[in-house]
């Protein structure tokens, strides 16, 4: 029988899983993994937390896979993990000093944070897809862990949790604004995941992949190219102001209007060959895309 992740419901089962004190908060902890005592093999078939985790990791030991290559990250950086991610030990826990922030949803009950925390594209990055800080952005981040532990270990009050909120919120705003510094700064790699996706696309066309497999699938071409399909729409954002999903659109209407300019085939035998089920969901994102219908675009190369 396959063995199972070990699944963990409330931050004091891990507290106690990582030989740590049981925290001041049931529902919002920081754990120092330097202090931490657990057995990797315990967890081989990985964790399940069903509340956040933000690391913000001072170190790290060794390289991580980043796309298809490897970098080292001895800096430090940050990672973010949403409720019922499976993680590796691994990958996510293994050879790092730092500080963890869990927070468990119910914390977030009644607060705009808990609607809104979801718009923070990061929590679907994988641990290769990490922020990386400079020694400036470390000590910004490290100021907001210790205001938040010295909350926790001080002053529980009736104000505390709207201060630690506000906290939490300014921690993820800075983090957006970091991940879109290492957008900028790693412009070579991404460059490349780009050139690397438009060349994928253009083979799935030019073999005529879409008959059999339909349009281009986010999920598929992220996985492909190594990276989270989250990660992939950012950057791409980031670099061409498209997710993956409009990127794969301008393809499908580009290769549209070749076939269109030929006159070879009809526009439903177009809509078929680009991977459309229906000639009229063709039509629409074509006309939504270019003000014209397929049918008028192609009569303007016979005028």
């Amino acid at each position: 029988m396959k063995k199972q992740p070990v699944i963990f419901n409330s931050l004091s089962q891990l507290h106690k899983a990582m030989g740590q004190e049981a925290p001041s908060h049931p529902l919002i902890s920081i754990m120092n993994y330097g202090e931490a005592q657990f057995e990797p093999k315990d967890f081989e078939n990985g964790i399940i937390l069903n509340f956040y985790k933000i690391s913000f990791k001072t170190s790290f030991s060794g390289k991580l896979k980043y796309g298809q290559g490897y970098y080292d990250f001895e800096e430090g950086g940050m990672s973010f993990v949403a409720p019922g991610q499976l993680l590796k030990m691994q990958d996510e826990e293994a050879n790092y000093d730092g500080m963890t922030l869990h927070i468990h949803p119910d914390f977030l009950r009644t607060y705009t944070l808990d609607s809104n925390i979801k718009q923070y594209g990061f929590f679907g990055y994988s641990a290769a897809e990490a922020l990386y800080l400079s020694e400036k952005e470390k000590t910004t981040i490290l100021s907001i862990y210790q205001f938040i532990q010295e909350e926790l270990n001080e002053r529980i009050d009736k104000f505390s949790q709207d201060v630690i909120i506000s906290q939490i919120e300014l921690l993820l705003n800075y983090a957006n604004r970091f991940y879109d510094r290492q957008f900028l700064t790693r412009k070579a790699v991404n460059n490349d995941i780009l050139a690397q996706l438009e060349k994928q696309i253009e083979t799935y066309f030019a073999e005529d992949q879409p008959l059999v497999k339909g349009l281009p699938a986010v999920n598929a071409i992220a996985e492909s190219l190594g990276v989270t399909p989250r990660y992939l729409s950012d950057l791409l954002r980031n670099l061409i102001g498209l997710n993956t999903q409009q990127f794969i659109h301008e393809k499908v209407i580009e290769k549209a209007k070749e076939y269109l300019a030929k006159d070879e085939l009809t526009v439903a035998e177009i809509a078929y060959h680009l991977g459309f089920e229906h000639p009229q969901s063709f039509n629409k994102l074509f006309k939504s895309k270019t003000s014209i219908s397929p049918s008028d675009y192609k009569r303007s190369f016979l005028n």
